[in-house]
């Protein structure tokens, strides 16, 4: 006598807070899967999507500036490049000039003027400081596309954590919609409409239409029994009607060993307990519509044994 019905009951919890604007069942309702169970006020959450996608939009266009930086620093760095080219090509004219006026005048005496000589070595030195420059201001343009690059791998990460966060937005506006993930009837709501609700907060539940019967039968009763054997199903709610199953399985530990304090034999004063095993037994047909069976319901199940 220590048999009830059970079955799957799925607990419904919002993923998001809120208020509730709209509440779309009652108690004891049918619902199919996928159908739309409760709405909860979306106008924060549509107002944080819009945020977040301004903000992506922001992000991408300092994306596209950052590459037309990079082209700019590109073209830079390239003027540069040919401003080293002629000051280089300028500070070797100049220094083979200064090298023929001095050979000259080491072979004859005052070939070469000394105002010459004093122009040429001007000119050498003049030149020799732009290609300094040049090269300075080379090594900067540079630096300024390797930077102007840093830019847009910064800019593309910034993309990138916009999108995640238009994609966080867009869900939890979608939470704010609670669809029934399968199909059965409410049990035990708690929730009205005009509550606010914490995420997580258990609203109501699903019990889903397959039924069957955990029978709690000694463990000194289980010598005789195995899978497939037929059960007589009564239920205490229609004592005069009978109803055809069969074991299904057993538990492998009985019900004790998963209570909330199972028992530790090895201590203390030790006095012998019959223990009970869930036997789980399944119903050969689904039941009639007329009898109404819930999870809980007491039943006495007869295993026949031979």
């Amino acid at each position: 006598d220590d048999a009830f019905i059970t079955g799957r009951a799925t607990e419904i919890n919002p993923r998001v807070a809120g208020y509730v604007a709209a509440l779309y069942v009652d108690d004891n309702q049918h619902v199919k899967a996928g159908d739309l169970l409760l709405q909860i006020d979306p106008a924060d959450y549509e107002a944080s999507l819009a945020q977040s996608v301004a903000s992506l939009d922001a992000a991408r266009s300092k994306v596209a500036d950052a590459q037309s930086q990079i082209a700019l620093a590109e073209a830079t760095e390239r003027s540069a490049a040919a401003d080293v080219a002629s000051a280089e090509a300028a500070a070797i004219n100049a220094s083979r000039v200064l090298e023929r006026a001095q050979l000259a005048n080491a072979q004859v005496k005052e070939a070469v003027s000394g105002q010459e000589i004093d122009q040429a070595k001007s000119d050498a030195r003049t030149t020799a400081a732009a290609l300094t420059s040049a090269r300075a201001k080379a090594a900067e343009a540079k630096a300024q596309t390797i930077a102007r690059k840093a830019d847009l791998a910064t800019a593309n990460a910034n993309v990138r954590q916009s999108e995640a966060a238009v994609k966080s937005a867009d869900l939890n506006l979608g939470y704010t919609k609670i669809v029934a993930p399968v199909a059965g009837r409410i049990t035990h709501r708690t929730v009205e409409k005009g509550d606010y609700l914490q995420s997580g907060q258990a609203l109501f539940a699903i019990v889903q239409p397959e039924l069957w019967v955990v029978a709690n039968y000694k463990e000194t009763q289980l010598e005789l029994m195995h899978k497939g054997q037929p059960v007589t199903i009564e239920v205490d709610a229609f004592p005069d009607r009978k109803l055809s199953g069969h074991v299904d399985s057993f538990q492998r530990g009985t019900g004790a060993q998963f209570s909330l304090l199972p028992p530790e034999n090895a201590t203390g004063n030790y006095v012998k307990v019959v223990q009970r095993v869930p036997v789980k037994i399944v119903f050969d047909e689904t039941p009639p519509a007329d009898m109404i069976l819930g999870p809980g319901m007491s039943v006495v199940p007869t295993v026949k044994i031979r």
